[in-house]
């Protein structure tokens, strides 16, 4: 079902109503190259995990349409000190993907292009993720909480977050789920495997050590490798295992 009408969304840190977006909107003639990967962030812990992905994401040259949803926003101002508001929301964005896991301001470039990242407010369900016919290659949930695991895989659309994963799944593009809970009780693990019967790969954010980790970034960069393996996009975050024990030491 395509969304009802509403007023066009316009982006707080873009240009006036009555203005072109410098991104390329698809379905606009000669304007339909643009193709993102939807990235849903939701109110789990780990916001570190989302950053990784985002960064690793735009560091590919790939286009990202990033929701974030109310829950997250908490969870992003509890674990890094910093809010996620839509009017200022390329800026929050800079600082969140500029700080590392373990916290630090600027382990990460502060200056990075965010030119290809579009956001959208996670009520808005007129937006463009919201749509079958919308341009995307994918999307990515990350972190997804056993809420979203439970919206997505009943089809509840309450979100944006959720509407577009239902349309990714729909469509039959890429869809990861990056869980991250503990303990997982039966009700999600029952609406883990209906995601995965429906298309959708299931991914616990759950880090491995035989990569030669040294420290809580690598960990993190771990598991978002991983979730983008699983979306076949390339990436240089994890050192690959080759058959050879011992030599991460």
């Amino acid at each position: 079902m395509e969304p009802p009408h509403q007023t066009p969304y316009e982006d707080p840190d873009g240009p006036p109503s009555g203005e072109p977006h410098a991104e390329p909107h698809a379905g606009q003639p000669g304007r339909d190259r643009r193709r993102p990967w939807v990235v849903g962030v939701s109110g789990a812990s780990g916001t570190p995990y989302a950053a990784a992905v985002l960064r690793a994401l735009l560091q590919a040259g790939e286009a990202v349409d990033l929701v974030v949803s109310r829950a997250a926003r908490l969870t992003l101002l509890d674990e890094t000190g910093g809010p996620f508001r839509d009017a200022h929301w390329r800026d929050d964005l800079r600082r969140w993907l500029a700080a590392g896991a373990d916290g630090s301001p600027d382990a990460f470039d502060p200056a990075m292009d965010l030119s290809a990242v579009r956001h959208w407010a996670a009520g808005d369900l007129a937006a463009g993720p919201s749509s079958g016919s919308y341009a995307a290659k994918g999307m990515i949930v990350v972190p997804a909480s056993t809420a979203a695991v439970a919206g997505i895989a009943l089809g509840l659309s309450k979100d944006l977050l959720q509407r577009a994963a239902s349309v990714t799944l729909k469509e039959g593009r890429p869809l990861v789920v990056v869980v991250r809970e503990t303990p997982l009780p039966g009700p999600t693990l029952r609406q883990m495997v209906a995601l995965d019967e429906a298309g959708a790969v299931v991914l616990p954010a759950a880090p491995a050590f035989y990569a030669g980790a040294t420290g809580i970034q690598d960990l993190v960069d771990f598991v978002a490798g991983r979730a983008l393996d699983a979306a076949g996009v390339a990436h240089k975050l994890y050192r690959r295992w080759e058959g050879e024990l011992g030599r991460s030491r």
